[in-house]
Protein backbone atom coordinates (compact mmCIF):
# COMPACT_ATOMS: atom_id res chain seq x y z
CA UNK A 1 0.00 0.00 0.00
CA UNK A 2 1.45 3.45 -1.10
CA UNK A 3 0.76 6.01 1.96
CA UNK A 4 0.21 9.57 0.68
CA UNK A 5 -0.76 12.54 2.15
CA UNK A 6 -2.10 15.74 0.03
CA UNK A 7 -1.21 19.39 0.89
CA UNK A 8 -3.45 22.08 -0.65
CA UNK A 9 -5.68 25.08 0.50
CA UNK A 10 -7.98 24.71 -2.15
CA UNK A 11 -10.21 22.00 -0.83
CA UNK A 12 -12.22 21.68 -3.69
CA UNK A 13 -8.71 20.80 -5.72
CA UNK A 14 -7.77 18.38 -2.40
CA UNK A 15 -11.07 16.38 -3.50
CA UNK A 16 -10.42 16.49 -7.23
CA UNK A 17 -6.87 14.66 -6.55
CA UNK A 18 -8.13 12.49 -4.26
CA UNK A 19 -11.15 11.09 -7.20
CA UNK A 20 -8.10 10.82 -9.74
CA UNK A 21 -6.41 8.45 -6.84
CA UNK A 22 -9.55 7.05 -6.13
CA UNK A 23 -9.13 4.69 -8.99
CA UNK A 24 -6.13 3.09 -7.58
CA UNK A 25 -6.49 0.58 -5.02
CA UNK A 26 -2.84 0.74 -4.06
CA UNK A 27 -3.18 4.18 -2.61
CA UNK A 28 -4.16 5.33 0.55
CA UNK A 29 -4.65 8.86 1.56
CA UNK A 30 -3.74 9.18 5.10
CA UNK A 31 -4.57 13.17 5.59
CA UNK A 32 -4.84 16.02 3.85
CA UNK A 33 -3.37 19.79 4.65
CA UNK A 34 -4.19 23.32 4.07
CA UNK A 35 -0.42 24.33 4.12
CA UNK A 36 2.91 23.87 5.39
CA UNK A 37 2.37 24.79 8.85
CA UNK A 38 -0.75 22.47 9.02
CA UNK A 39 1.68 19.65 7.15
CA UNK A 40 4.28 19.58 9.42
CA UNK A 41 2.18 19.56 12.80
CA UNK A 42 0.29 16.29 10.76
CA UNK A 43 3.51 14.68 10.46
CA UNK A 44 5.07 15.29 13.73
CA UNK A 45 2.12 12.82 14.81
CA UNK A 46 2.43 10.83 12.07
CA UNK A 47 5.25 10.42 9.49
CA UNK A 48 4.41 6.92 8.09
CA UNK A 49 3.78 8.53 4.79
CA UNK A 50 5.58 7.15 1.56
CA UNK A 51 4.87 10.64 -0.80
CA UNK A 52 3.19 14.02 -0.36
CA UNK A 53 1.85 15.78 -3.28
CA UNK A 54 2.12 19.12 -2.93
CA UNK A 55 0.93 22.69 -3.90
CA UNK A 56 3.26 25.68 -4.13
CA UNK A 57 1.29 29.03 -3.51
CA UNK A 58 -0.24 28.36 -0.43
CA UNK A 59 -1.08 30.60 2.84
CA UNK A 60 1.26 31.22 6.09
CA UNK A 61 3.96 28.54 4.57
CA UNK A 62 4.01 27.65 1.13
CA UNK A 63 4.73 24.54 -1.09
CA UNK A 64 8.18 25.53 -1.07
CA UNK A 65 9.64 26.04 2.13
CA UNK A 66 7.45 23.41 3.43
CA UNK A 67 9.19 20.89 1.14
CA UNK A 68 12.78 22.12 2.40
CA UNK A 69 11.62 21.68 5.72
CA UNK A 70 9.60 18.09 4.72
CA UNK A 71 13.12 17.09 3.29
CA UNK A 72 15.11 18.42 6.24
CA UNK A 73 13.39 16.33 9.16
CA UNK A 74 11.60 12.95 7.09
CA UNK A 75 14.14 12.24 4.36
CA UNK A 76 12.65 9.84 3.65
CA UNK A 77 9.46 11.14 2.27
CA UNK A 78 9.31 11.66 -1.36
CA UNK A 79 7.57 15.28 -2.72
CA UNK A 80 6.02 15.69 -6.15
CA UNK A 81 4.71 19.36 -6.69
CA UNK A 82 1.44 19.49 -8.05
CA UNK A 83 0.48 22.57 -9.27
CA UNK A 84 -1.28 25.25 -11.58
CA UNK A 85 1.83 27.13 -12.11
CA UNK A 86 5.32 26.04 -14.30
CA UNK A 87 7.18 29.50 -14.53
CA UNK A 88 10.70 28.82 -14.58
CA UNK A 89 11.65 30.32 -10.86
CA UNK A 90 8.77 28.28 -8.73
CA UNK A 91 10.41 25.43 -10.93
CA UNK A 92 13.82 26.12 -9.99
CA UNK A 93 13.07 26.64 -6.31
CA UNK A 94 11.17 23.23 -5.84
CA UNK A 95 13.77 21.30 -7.03
CA UNK A 96 16.38 23.60 -5.01
CA UNK A 97 14.43 22.72 -1.99
CA UNK A 98 14.36 18.85 -2.78
CA UNK A 99 11.29 18.00 -4.30
CA UNK A 100 11.09 14.32 -6.19
CA UNK A 101 9.22 15.41 -8.88
CA UNK A 102 6.55 18.30 -10.39
CA UNK A 103 2.88 17.63 -12.43
CA UNK A 104 0.66 20.18 -13.38
CA UNK A 105 -2.59 19.66 -11.81
CA UNK A 106 -4.22 18.34 -15.34
CA UNK A 107 -2.68 15.63 -14.81
CA UNK A 108 -4.80 12.83 -16.24
CA UNK A 109 -5.15 9.93 -12.96
CA UNK A 110 -3.18 7.91 -14.96
CA UNK A 111 -0.05 9.67 -15.45
CA UNK A 112 -0.14 10.98 -11.87
CA UNK A 113 -0.16 7.25 -10.48
CA UNK A 114 2.24 6.19 -12.72
CA UNK A 115 4.66 9.51 -11.51
CA UNK A 116 3.80 8.00 -8.03
CA UNK A 117 5.28 4.52 -8.90
CA UNK A 118 8.02 6.27 -11.02
CA UNK A 119 9.57 8.21 -7.73
CA UNK A 120 8.71 5.64 -5.33
CA UNK A 121 11.15 3.92 -7.39
CA UNK A 122 13.72 6.56 -7.59
CA UNK A 123 13.30 7.93 -10.39
CA UNK A 124 11.98 11.67 -10.82
CA UNK A 125 8.15 12.05 -12.68
CA UNK A 126 7.14 15.41 -14.49
CA UNK A 127 5.13 16.70 -16.96
CA UNK A 128 6.97 17.07 -20.30
CA UNK A 129 6.68 20.84 -20.31
CA UNK A 130 8.24 20.83 -17.28
CA UNK A 131 10.88 18.26 -17.99
CA UNK A 132 11.92 20.37 -21.24
CA UNK A 133 11.71 23.63 -18.54
CA UNK A 134 14.53 21.63 -15.83
CA UNK A 135 16.62 21.07 -19.31
CA UNK A 136 16.90 24.36 -19.96
CA UNK A 137 17.28 25.71 -16.29
CA UNK A 138 20.15 23.08 -15.84
CA UNK A 139 21.37 24.06 -19.26
CA UNK A 140 21.46 27.86 -18.58
CA UNK A 141 22.06 27.60 -14.28
CA UNK A 142 22.29 31.57 -14.15
CA UNK A 143 19.16 32.47 -14.46
CA UNK A 144 18.39 33.26 -10.98
CA UNK A 145 20.40 34.78 -8.01
CA UNK A 146 22.95 35.12 -9.82
CA UNK A 147 25.35 38.16 -10.40
CA UNK A 148 24.98 41.00 -12.76
CA UNK A 149 28.04 39.74 -14.67
CA UNK A 150 27.39 42.85 -17.02
CA UNK A 151 27.51 46.10 -14.25
CA UNK A 152 30.16 48.64 -15.68
CA UNK A 153 31.09 51.77 -13.57
CA UNK A 154 32.78 54.71 -14.26
CA UNK A 155 36.47 55.69 -12.69
CA UNK A 156 34.60 57.78 -10.43
CA UNK A 157 31.91 56.08 -9.64
CA UNK A 158 34.14 53.66 -8.42
CA UNK A 159 35.91 56.23 -6.55
CA UNK A 160 32.72 57.30 -4.91
CA UNK A 161 31.55 53.95 -4.11
CA UNK A 162 35.23 53.56 -2.33
CA UNK A 163 34.61 56.75 -0.37
CA UNK A 164 31.18 55.53 0.47
CA UNK A 165 32.53 52.14 1.74
CA UNK A 166 34.38 54.21 4.24
CA UNK A 167 31.37 55.59 5.52
CA UNK A 168 32.08 58.82 5.10
CA UNK A 169 29.21 61.56 4.55
CA UNK A 170 28.23 63.17 0.68
CA UNK A 171 29.96 66.19 2.22
CA UNK A 172 33.63 64.72 2.87
CA UNK A 173 33.30 62.55 0.14
CA UNK A 174 32.52 66.06 -2.23
CA UNK A 175 35.02 67.80 -0.66
CA UNK A 176 37.45 64.68 -0.97
CA UNK A 177 36.67 64.75 -4.86
CA UNK A 178 36.50 68.06 -5.22
CA UNK A 179 32.98 67.66 -6.51
CA UNK A 180 29.93 69.08 -5.60
CA UNK A 181 27.27 67.47 -2.73
CA UNK A 182 24.76 67.21 -5.80
CA UNK A 183 27.26 65.65 -7.81
CA UNK A 184 28.04 63.20 -5.38
CA UNK A 185 24.09 62.21 -5.26
CA UNK A 186 24.01 62.07 -8.73
CA UNK A 187 26.95 59.54 -8.64
CA UNK A 188 25.21 57.67 -6.25
CA UNK A 189 21.73 56.88 -7.68
CA UNK A 190 23.99 55.62 -11.43
CA UNK A 191 25.34 53.64 -9.02
CA UNK A 192 22.32 52.12 -7.67
CA UNK A 193 20.67 52.29 -10.75
CA UNK A 194 23.53 50.22 -12.34
CA UNK A 195 23.75 47.72 -9.47
CA UNK A 196 20.33 47.49 -9.13
CA UNK A 197 20.04 48.20 -5.08
CA UNK A 198 18.30 50.09 -3.04
CA UNK A 199 21.17 51.52 -0.37
CA UNK A 200 24.23 52.10 0.57
CA UNK A 201 25.06 48.63 2.42
CA UNK A 202 23.66 46.80 -0.37
CA UNK A 203 25.58 48.81 -3.04
CA UNK A 204 29.23 48.11 -1.30
CA UNK A 205 28.44 44.97 -0.56
CA UNK A 206 27.30 43.71 -4.56
CA UNK A 207 30.08 45.80 -5.55
CA UNK A 208 32.62 44.29 -3.61
CA UNK A 209 30.80 40.70 -4.87
CA UNK A 210 31.63 41.61 -8.10
CA UNK A 211 34.80 42.60 -7.63
CA UNK A 212 34.35 46.42 -8.52
CA UNK A 213 36.13 47.74 -5.03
Amino acid sequence: MIKIAIVDDNTFLQKAIQEKLSFFNEIEIKFTAVEGVDLMQKLDKNHNIDLILMDIEMPKMNGIEATELVKNKFPHIKIIMLTVFDNDENIFKAIKAGADGYFLKEVNPQELFNGIQDTLAGGAAMTPSIALKTLKLLREPIVFESENEDIVLTTREIEVLEQLSKGLKYQVIAENLFLSVGTIRKHVENIYNKLQVHNKLEAVQKAKNNKLI
